[in-house]
């Protein structure tokens, strides 16, 4: 394997700064090779048109059972909690997929994405409060972690006194994927108390529904009479939280931390807030929170982009490298709060396109929002350099963002 033209996702270089090598590699070839992954033979899509077409292309498949491959967490003798979690939508085909998210829509509507604009503004509140109270914080465990746990809590109807641990569980699980395979293993006993609390819940709610997003996963139903299974519910609970949750709080990180690096932006959107819509969608694509999509299997031999392709061969969607494309974006490297237009492909395209992207972007500019105007001297504690990243799974996120709020 040419190391040139590769991507090594164990290397310093792709955790601590990606986006040379992206750059480096977008100019070269639309597929590269992938080393330090579980997916054997994988390639990478590094050119927007590249990804845009992957994710929308019928011969590619994300179940890779379709393509003649093993399922890489669905092997009979994986723990039950890793056999749920793999069969959500994001790994599932027509129709399965499609079933799924006709059901889920009926619950995740966005009419109940609004009704927690106001008490995501009330929890927003009092993290901040309690920031206040301190010269100095991190903001990703005093706010940007603590914030997307309580809203999702709230959406769910998570009980009061299941909160602490249910939080403590969900900490334990996320940070657990930025030590590979090794790490989500060890959190086994962990990912089953969790399961054992969704079981619970959804068991309570079938017998009492309530107004939150559980009772409506339990009552969502086709006009056929297809209903979700208690199964189906868990994984799509555990898709929004292990998905959306993290790409929430790295879009709240790694975005403040774009406004820092960017005196002049930040004072535009503090000057201006009700630009933050066209803020958030250009913070997305500059810090892209997800690197890479699922794997999409091929589902045949093929041609892509001059390569061959083999079936069964596991591609992932450079999000992060195609958001930096100078073939589609101006300046990509620079931040645009006002970018327009802004076809970055942070939350997918296509059938799988994120179902919480409303929530992720009604966090997002809440949240961003209101610490701009809060804290307008706030600053890096600590020199940038010294910033340590963490990457559970696909996320490339801050382990601390040390600030001074005064």
């Amino acid at each position: 394997m040419d190391t040139d033209l590769c991507i090594d996702f164990k290397s310093p270089a792709f955790r601590n700064d990606p986006y040379p090598l992206y750059a480096r590699l977008r100019a070269r070839a639309a597929l590269v090779p992938v080393r330090g992954s579980y997916l054997r033979g994988a390639l990478f899509a590094t050119r927007h048109q590249a990804v845009a077409e992957l994710l929308k292309d019928p011969r590619f498949v994300n179940d890779s059972r379709h393509a003649g491959a093993t399922p890489a967490m669905g092997a009979w003798w994986m723990p039950r909690l890793f056999q749920t979690m793999q069969s959500n939508m994001l790994n599932s085909d027509e129709p399965k997929h499609r079933r799924l998210r006709n059901l889920v829509s009926r619950a995740f509507t966005p009419g109940r994405v609004k009704e927690m604009r106001r008490a995501a503004e009330v929890i927003i509140e009092r993290l901040l409060d309690d920031a206040a109270r301190r010269n100095e914080v991190d903001l990703m465990s005093a706010f940007a972690l603590p914030l997307p746990l309580a809203i999702i809590s709230e959406m769910m109807g998570i009980p009061e006194e299941d909160r602490a641990r249910f939080h403590g569980w969900m900490s334990s699980l996320t940070n657990s994927f930025s030590g590979g395979i090794v790490g989500v293993l060890m959190q086994i006993p962990t990912g089953n108390r969790l399961l054992r609390l969704f079981e619970a819940l959804i068991a309570r709610r079938r017998a009492e529904p309530r107004e939150d997003l559980i009772s409506a996963l339990v009552q969502a139903e086709e006009d056929d009479g297809d209903r979700l299974s208690a199964d189906d519910i868990i994984s799509m609970i555990f898709l929004l939280l292990l998905a959306g949750h993290e790409t929430t709080v790295n879009l709240i990180g790694t975005g403040t931390l774009a406004l820092l690096a960017d005196p002049q932006q930040r004072e535009a959107l503090r000057a201006r807030p009700e630009g933050i819509a066209c803020a958030v969608e250009e913070l997305l694509r500059f810090t892209s929170p997800a690197i890479f999509t699922a794997p999409r299997y091929a589902r045949e031999d093929l041609v892509l982009h001059g390569q061959r392709v083999a079936r069964g061969t596991p591609i992932l969607g450079g999000l992060a490298a195609a958001n930096r494309d100078e073939q589609v974006f101006a300046d990509p490297e620079s931040l645009d709060l006002a970018r327009e237009p802004n076809r970055h492909l942070a939350l997918g395209v296509g059938i799988h396109f994120c179902m919480g992207a409303p929530l992720a972007r009604l966090e997002g500019s809440l949240a961003i929002n209101a610490l701009m105007q809060r804290f307008p001297a706030m600053r890096l504690a600590v020199p940038a350099e010294q910033l340590q990243w963490r990457l559970p799974g696909n996320i490339r996120g801050l382990t601390t963002l040390p600030l001074r709020l005064t």
